[in-house]
């Protein structure tokens, strides 16, 4: 593959291609993934998101990985639908602290129509704090995506979490097509997406380039494709798993790089296990974004003033948010296009 190719956005990758990627030589293939870079994204800049649990345990899945799901006892605390006051100071800390993205997760299945108006409303105030925000509720209908789209919310995270082939090891109480229809979902709604997997949770390199791939030949590639490193909660089924081989976990980053090269391929979950070595070398193959906060949800991650202290040391800079003015025009403008569509009875169908 001649490194100019390596900026081509393609949506029709094999596993033959991917494979060849993923067991190119070490050094060539975190070459290859820095070219790529460089070519389409500003180097040495890291965009930084605070996530935060809006809603925590409880979640009927069974979801293998998930300290959340009530099928596991991980001792965890539930707790209800956050007051929106404490949605807004959370997020006041996280611009203070130099987030540039909020991230707001509830631990559903779906959200419930009578939740849509609260989630909407938490949209707003964030985003009148001039910061970029983003929701993780679980699977969302066509209208759930409309209305939180038109609350304004920029990204809608809903991971693959692994291929098609590995999914009934990990999840069987939503399938594939599931998560798949949720994505459509967003996109048609104009929003942002933001999707991503697991990696460490027993599956192969096959099922590594299985994931990639599916998040590569969708229509349009994901805005933000997280890449998240298996923590293995007590209580889990998977907590006594083998951990993946760290040069294994760059190697995806880099692959994921590559296949996606205008996309921000976010290190996500797992980062507290990661050394600073590894982390530089996570940002050398590609990643140009974090979660920036002491606590993903309802795992550990590393506190923000260590995560600055990298960055000087690396030479990174945190990445600005500026609202783009065209992009928001463009998503207003295809939803009012789906919403004409629909009033006129054109053969309008989601995905």
């Amino acid at each position: 593959m001649a490194v100019l190719e390596q900026s081509t956005i393609r949506n029709n990758w094999t596993r033959e291609e991917v494979l060849a990627l993923f067991n190119q030589p070490f050094n060539d293939l975190l070459f290859n993934a820095q070219v790529a870079h460089r070519l389409t994204l500003i180097p040495n800049q890291v965009q930084l998101s605070t996530l935060l649990s809006i809603k925590t345990g409880a979640c009927p899945e069974d979801c293998k990985y998930c300290p959340q799901s009530a099928r596991y006892d991980t001792g965890l605390e539930k707790e209800k639908l956050l007051e929106i006051e404490a949605v807004i100071e959370a997020a006041k800390v996280a611009k203070a602290s130099g987030s540039s993205r909020f991230c707001m997760g509830a631990a559903w299945r779906s959200p419930h129509d009578r939740d849509i108006p609260k989630v909407a409303n938490m949209i707003r105030e964030v985003k009148a704090l001039g910061l970029e925000t983003c929701m993780t509720l679980g699977m969302l209908s066509e209208n759930q995506s409309e209305k939180l789209a038109s609350a304004g919310l920029d990204y809608y995270n809903h991971n693959l979490d692994t291929s098609k082939e590995f999914y009934g090891e990990v999840i069987t109480t939503r399938t594939y097509q599931d998560r798949l229809n949720t994505l459509s979902n967003v996109r048609n709604s104009g929003m942002k997406v933001c999707a991503g997997g697991i990696v460490g949770m027993g599956e192969e390199q096959t099922d590594r380039a299985g994931l990639l791939i599916e998040l590569a030949n969708l229509p349009r590639h994901p805005e933000s494709v997280p890449i998240n490193m298996l923590v293995k909660v007590p209580g889990t089924p998977m907590a006594d798993l083998d951990a993946l081989d760290p040069f294994e976990f760059i190697r995806t980053i880099a692959v994921a790089r590559l296949m996606m090269p205008q996309s921000y391929v976010r290190l996500s979950a797992g980062r507290e296990d990661m050394n600073e070595q590894m982390q530089a070398m996570a940002f050398m193959a590609g990643a140009n974004s974090i979660f920036y906060c002491e606590k993903l949800l309802t795992t550990p991650n590393p506190a923000a003033n260590t995560d600055l202290q990298l960055f000087k040391r690396l030479g990174i800079t945190p990445e600005a948010y500026q609202v783009n003015r065209d992009t928001e025009d463009q998503a207003a403008q295809l939803r009012q296009t789906i919403a004409e569509a629909k009033t006129h009875s054109l053969f309008y169908r989601a995905g």
